[in-house]
Formats: C-alpha cells, sequence, structure tokens
C-alpha cells in the first residue's frame, strides 16, 4: 500500500495490484468470471453479479456483455443468459442468430431463444469459484 504525500487518512490509501492498475474496473471483474464460464456451459447476469458482491447488479453485467465484443482477451458473452436461460443479449452480437449458433456449436440445445436444459447447463460462479 502507498499514502498520498500529506496525507495518512485511510480512505486515501490506495492498492496496487500486481498488474499496475490501482484499481479494479467493474466490467474487468465482469469478464474475468465470464471468461472462466466452461464450454458447455451458460451463467446468468446475476450468478455474476452476486459473485462480484453486486447481487442486485444484474443489468450492469448485461451493459458489461454488450461492450464485451471489443474486449481483449476475448469474452465468450454468449455463455451469459438471463436467469431464466432466455438469450436475451442476443441484439449484441453481430447477427441476431449468432448467440444461438455460438451455443449450439457447443452443444447446448436452443429453442424459441431459450436454453433446453437451463438447469444442468448453468454455471454458478459464485459455487465454482471458491
Amino acid at each position: 500500500m502507498s499514502v498520498k504525500k500529506g496525507s495518512s487518512n485511510p480512505a486515501t490509501l490506495k492498492t496496487v495490484r500486481p498488474s499496475g492498475k490501482t484499481d479494479d474496473n467493474i466490467f474487468d471483474l465482469i469478464y474475468a468470471i465470464a471468461r472462466q464460464v466452461p464450454r458447455g456451459r451458460v451463467t446468468s447476469y446475476g450468478a455474476i453479479a452476486k459473485a462480484i458482491g453486486s447481487g442486485k447488479s444484474a443489468r450492469l453485467v448485461g451493459w458489461a456483455m454488450s461492450a464485451a465484443g471489443r474486449v481483449r482477451p476475448k469474452v465468450p458473452a454468449h455463455r451469459v443468459v438471463n436467469s431464466t436461460g432466455l438469450l436475451s443479449g442476443k441484439h449484441a452480437f453481430k447477427t441476431p442468430t449468432q448467440m444461438q449458433e455460438l451455443l449450439e456449436k457447443e452443444g447446448i440445445k436452443i429453442k424459441n431463444d431459450k436454453v433446453v436444459d437451463f438447469k444442468t447447463r448453468f454455471w454458478d460462479p459464485a459455487s465454482e469459484l471458491i
């Protein structure tokens, strides 16, 4: 930890991470979790929000997934669906069917824009990343 010059107030302390960054960007945390969703599995916006300690921020995770196409290293945003398995983020992909196509390539069945076996395909980062 380093202290800003002339201050010993704990509120001004910053932690320097191994990356050299002084602070984690919330989207970086979201992307780090999304990158760990195993191939052939899906998670939800809410599950990622809970895993980062912000359980009521599923919408924020959705915004992050919408921007994920411009992020490197790649984020498998197609593996993040809503809490019922609906492909609610498909509008953020290059074509309206790309999200479904990517999931089907991984063996996930989709019917009417919804993961068919959502409960068995669901990956919970809060329990898997302990």
